[in-house]
């Protein structure tokens, strides 16, 4: 790549503690790899009083003032920073996010995922999927378990789970990069389903012959090693230290083991921005690994070939 891959980061706040949460570990991003930072609050259509318990804003003046005492905070000093508040009311904050995301030439959206309203849908028809279905925006999730949770990322090691779909791989160039600027490793994994966990035909086959299908995930277990150790050496001639692992098990427990295993701060997982039914049938983990985990989830949209 000849540009930086994040130059900006936009941060969508509703004014709650909560929603602050992410903020101690978007100072420690935009100083690792030095980028500016914008702070962005949308006025909601209807919105309610209170969000997260606390009060909602829902006056342009109030948000004004409001993210303007947050860019003066130490934890930004060196930063440079820009605020944005959306006067007029929106219904979908999804699209508006999306909007201003290339309105305002940013690279990555940052969004805190835990609470009820406002941004907290994190299911199948969740913001950071319909953020990206808007427009091709990789999306950060901070999973705080309550306001007084900081959560710390080092930015030095990676998780990146493959299923060996050639289109998923573009998440490699974008990590790779990022891994370049922060000094970081990288762990490859991919996860071989287990009874029960299948989706598409293959859910068909394994209840009608579950000891052939079992047997048959058995033996691609080592096609799956070698596919790895191919995209390993790939990596590796680019300056980059990787590991890779194969794992016998439902992907997204997989996930969360090797997360645990290789000490992983940040997973970064390829995403068609599905939502809704689609998201269901394609038997995405994103929903949830994004909800379980505390780990900084990195979402990179994928272009998939015609």
């Amino acid at each position: 790549m000849d540009k930086p891959i994040i130059k900006q980061l936009l941060v969508p706040l509703d004014g709650s503690k909560l929603a602050e949460s992410v903020l101690p570990l978007v100072t420690q991003l935009a100083k690792k790899i030095n980028v500016s930072v914008t702070l962005i609050h949308i006025i909601e259509k209807d919105a309610p009083e209170k969000i997260h318990g606390q009060r909602h804003l829902t006056r342009p003046d109030q948000a004004q003032e409001y993210l303007n005492s947050l860019a003066a905070a130490a934890d930004f000093r060196g930063i440079t920073v820009n605020f944005h508040v959306h006067e007029s009311s929106v219904k979908n904050v999804a699209k508006s996010i999306s909007e201003h995301s290339q309105e305002l030439n940013q690279d990555l959206v940052v969004l805190c995922t835990h609470g009820s309203g406002g941004l907290h849908d994190l299911l199948f028809g969740s913001i950071a999927q319909q953020v990206i279905a808007l427009r091709n925006t990789p999306v950060l999730l901070i999973n705080p378990s309550n306001e007084n949770t900081v959560i710390k990322c080092g930015f030095k090691n990676f998780l990146i789970p493959l299923d060996g779909n050639p289109e998923h791989e573009q998440v490699l160039e974008f990590s790779s990069e990022l891994a370049k600027i922060c000094g970081a490793g990288l762990h490859l994994l991919m996860a071989i389903p287990q009874y029960g966990s299948m989706s598409g035909e293959m859910t068909i086959v394994n209840r009608l012959l579950p000891g052939t299908t079992s047997k048959m995930m058995d033996m691609i277990v080592p096609d799956a090693e070698e596919y790895l150790k191919m995209l390993k050496l790939k990596l590796e001639q680019s300056g980059l230290k990787v590991t890779t692992s194969a794992s016998r098990n439902n992907p997204d427990r997989a996930i969360m083991e090797t997360a645990k295993k290789t000490k992983a701060d940040l997973i970064i997982l390829a995403t068609h921005g599905k939502k809704g039914a689609d998201a269901l049938l394609e038997g995405s983990v994103t929903p949830k690994i994004s909800k379980s985990s505390k780990i900084p989830l990195l979402l990179v949209p994928v272009r998939v070939s015609n």
